[in-house]
């Protein structure tokens, strides 16, 4: 299965809350719509996967490399009485074996910057997406990391591991995607969605 990607172990979920009260606006601001079929690459705890299932009338598909955090995001979406197309337990790159349809949007938050092989995943993220399909990412800011703090605590990944946008927008490039939008996510994030090119 290999390991999980460095630095990007699940918060306490209160602090997401403190960050994104409202996580359907955060879905919303990245171009997601009723009627598309979503992929949550990277799910975690769920944070973002309920309210998708909500947006999408359950048209989602959630994947995560850790199994208590599928168990967790699982244990979410029943408490909000949303369901959820199918639970995958393995290596977001090796998606394309592990999802029954192509999709029309890939969301990954907060966890691209850890990847080991990012032109990899992206490739892996553009062969599972149908036509005009869009790639979603939310990122930290590239700011050092004592300066994004939550609850009075420094938060997020080690500052050498951020992306600034174009850092992000080149690596997407050489999987075939164009940028389409960035999308300032406060306090401390940004959202970048693509298109394949």
């Amino acid at each position: 299965m290999g390991e999980a990607f460095p630095a990007t172990s699940m918060p306490d979920r209160d602090w997401w809350a403190a960050l994104w009260p409202n996580p359907l606006s955060i879905l919303e601001a990245l171009g997601i719509m009723p009627g598309m079929t979503v992929l949550d690459l990277c799910c975690g705890d769920g944070y973002f996967t309920a309210p998708l299932a909500r947006l999408v009338a359950g048209k989602v598909y959630a994947l995560d490399l850790d199994e208590t955090m599928i168990e967790t995001a699982r244990t979410e979406a029943a408490r909000q009485g949303v369901s959820v197309r199918k639970w995958i337990h393995a290596d977001a790159r090796d998606i394309a074996g592990h999802l029954p349809e192509n999709v029309d949007y890939v969301l990954m938050a907060n966890t691209f910057h850890g990847v080991p092989d990012q032109p990899g995943l992206v490739r892996a993220v553009r062969s599972v997406l149908a036509r005009k399909g869009l790639f979603g990412v939310v990122n930290w800011e590239a700011r050092p990391r004592e300066e994004t703090t939550v609850l009075g605590l420094p938060r997020g990944p080690r500052t050498e591991m951020r992306m600034t946008p174009a850092e992000l927008a080149a690596i997407a490039e050489t999987g075939g995607f164009k940028p389409q939008a960035v999308i300032e996510l406060p306090p401390y994030h940004y959202g970048m969605v693509f298109a394949a090119s």
